[in-house]
């Protein structure tokens, strides 16, 4: 693993603003500048003005004190903090008018600036409200959708301490930047709107996500690269995330890399996938550590439950075949009725892999007659392996994998799951090369059931004090 890298953005902003009223040294109260704070006006020219009088003065501290600001895009400038106080609420306007008319927009932006945060005890509100996806029975897509908030190239950017609700999209975006801090705050999305993502740091380097309570109607933290730039030098701690699509995703956008990430000591609850890997666009996911993560998934329903979710596929025909290798899971705890499922590809196998202290309780088990594989995204080819593995009698299956240290797996099955189905605790095809040790599923398998490990299709294999 590289060096991992630690940035204090406390101080972030410069200093020198010359607006002072009331707050301070270095700050701009937006009342000041012609806010009102009443929820009809649109207050966003007033906001935007302090911002830029803030910057031009050299930087310093925007204040929303108490009060309801309706905006429509604010545009963050170099060296400037906007602070949201304790019982101020930034309301995203619904209107398209209010963007230009734009089909898609995002409430706070920046571009290519240093030393930018936003922070405070307030609250965003993006309004939006409505469910919205197939799967949730309202298929139809809005005609025009806003986000929190888009940096692009941006260095030395924080969020912290806010709570932002019902977001229209992506919540928190972070496109090609460096050094960036999320750090204690709250999201909360409608569980039943689709694409109104957690956070999403995209081809991003040196980010630090932290202490962060996020429900989202899909994906709560995922990692993108929907451009050929690697996303690199990630970690994710002490979280609670509740998703209905997945709770920690890499992809599936996976042009450039995704290496040297660290996910530990989160809590996912009420997701339908877990942690998943959706590589689809050719790029290479190595050295990433899970450790300490604790995953419950809900009953199957809408969509395919996978605690634990690893594929590798093509998006298009023409579409290169990506690598996943060097992929650490330590002390996993899992409460699930579907098993984990991994999977790579015959001609590019998962490679390096590590389980290690899983523990799997089965209250009830889910039907897998009509288990697919979750694809997680548009794609034009199809039926790859979405059924082969995701079926087989298992509740931890894994296929294509080259070099396996399976390691202390307890699957424990209530009388009731046991009674319904009969499954193995693992089952491992096309593996070449690997060690399953200390691998129990209680209670033991009787005569005539699965056996507790169903290895076929396999070479170099050593299975070592298993029960």
């Amino acid at each position: 693993m590289a060096a991992v890298k630690y940035m204090v953005l406390a101080g972030v902003v410069a200093t020198g603003c010359a607006c002072a009223w009331g707050e301070g040294r270095d700050a701009c109260n937006v009342r000041d500048f012609g806010a009102k704070g009443d929820r009809q006006t649109l207050d966003h020219a007033a906001i935007q003005a302090a911002v830029d009088a803030c910057h031009k003065a050299g930087g310093g501290t925007v204040v929303l004190p108490p009060g309801d600001y309706l905006a429509a895009t604010i545009r963050l400038r170099s060296g400037v903090t906007l602070r949201i106080d304790k019982g101020a609420t930034l309301w995203a306007s619904t209107d398209p008018a209010h963007y230009g008319g734009a089909g898609r927009a995002n409430l706070l932006v920046a571009d290519d600036a240093k030393d930018v945060a936003v922070v405070g005890a307030g609250t965003i509100n993006g309004q939006g409200t409505a469910d919205y996806g197939s799967r949730w029975g309202a298929p139809k897509k809005p005609a025009f959708r806003t986000g929190i908030l888009l940096f692009a190239g941006c260095h030395n950017v924080s969020v912290t301490g806010v709570t932002i609700r019902d977001s229209d999209a992506w919540t928190l975006h972070f496109k090609r930047c460096e050094n960036v801090v999320v750090d204690r705050v709250t999201i909360r999305n409608n569980y039943r709107r689709l694409n109104s993502d957690g956070i999403d740091p995209n081809s991003c380097k040196h980010v630090r996500i932290t202490n962060c309570d996020i429900r989202a109607g899909d994906d709560c933290i995922v990692l993108k690269t929907t451009e050929p730039y690697p996303c690199e030098d990630v970690v994710v701690r002490d979280c609670v995330l509740e998703s209905a699509a997945s709770a920690i995703k890499l992809g599936t956008e996976s042009h450039g890399d995704f290496r040297d990430i660290v996910f530990e000591n989160c809590v996912i609850r009420n997701s339908f996938t877990g942690i998943g890997f959706y590589l689809k666009d050719g790029g290479t996911m190595e050295r990433v550590r899970f450790r300490n993560i604790s995953i419950e998934t809900p009953p199957k329903g809408v969509r395919t439950v996978t605690p634990v979710f690893l594929d590798i596929e093509r998006r298009h025909k023409d579409s290169k075949a990506g690598t996943i290798r060097d992929v650490t899971f330590e002390n996993l705890d899992v409460r699930s009725g579907s098993g984990i499922l991994i999977q790579g590809m015959p001609e590019s196998p998962i490679q390096d892999l590590a389980l290690r202290n899983v523990r799997f309780r089965v209250e009830k088990a889910d039907d897998y007659s009509d288990r697919k594989k979750p694809v997680g995204g548009r794609r034009t080819l199809s039926d790859q392996r979405d059924t082969c593995y995701a079926r087989l009698p298992s509740y931890v299956t894994l296929a294509h994998v080259k070099g396996l240290v399976l390691e202390n797996v307890e699957v424990t099955v209530s009388a009731q799951a046991c009674g319904e189905y009969d499954r193995s605790a693992v089952c491992v095809r096309a593996l070449d090369g690997g060690v399953l040790r200390r691998v129990v599923r209680r209670p033991p398998p009787q005569s005539g059931q699965m056996a507790a490990i169903d290895i076929q299709d396999c070479r170099n294999v050593r299975v070592e004090n298993a029960r």
